[in-house]
């Protein structure tokens, strides 16, 4: 945990359920940070409103380490089977560093992870001027397709056109 003050990401978001999910990753954070252990939460979106997290767990072998998306990705499949909408990730600073989060694209394994999961989903990312939601097979074109299981179909890759999701439902 930290005592520096912080300054969240979500004001970077335009879009309702995008800024709702980073805020929901930075609260995770920002309570778990710690350093060299945790230092990035994600949030998950269902098709029925639910946000599910998960914490960055490091190790000493960097192997074992386990991403925030696959920890937000197993909460989400404990609890529910809806269709999975939108993905954020949020970097915590390290004392060291400036006092600002960060909202930084899942790695190459989590987007090979989420893809596999839920082939329509949105990320958060940041495209420099605001941070904006895209869909997931953008980021990673080349999906590789193996013989587990039966393919699920993926959308078209991101354009430069900007995607929006549905907010959260309130109950």
């Amino acid at each position: 945990m930290t005592s520096h003050t912080v300054r969240a990401p979500a004001a970077r978001c335009p879009d309702p359920a995008a800024r709702a999910l980073v805020a929901a990753a930075f609260t995770a954070i920002a309570s778990r940070y710690v350093l060299a252990r945790h230092q990035i939460a994600a949030a998950i979106l269902d098709a029925d409103g639910g946000v599910h997290l998960g914490l960055h767990v490091d190790a000493m072998v960097g192997r074992a380490a386990v991403c925030a998306e696959a920890g937000a990705l197993s909460a989400a499949r404990l609890v529910t089977s809806a269709e999975l909408i939108a993905v954020t990730a949020v970097r915590y600073p390290k004392p060291t560093e400036k006092a600002v989060a960060r909202i930084v694209p899942p790695c190459g394994l989590c987007r090979e992870l989420l893809l596999d999961h839920a082939p329509g989903l949105q990320a958060v990312v940041d495209d420099g001027s605001q941070a904006v939601l895209a869909p997931m097979a953008g980021l990673l074109p080349h999906k590789y397709a193996g013989t587990k299981w039966q393919p699920t179909p993926h959308p078209q890759p991101w354009s430069n056109s900007r995607a929006t999701t549905q907010p959260p439902h309130s109950s």
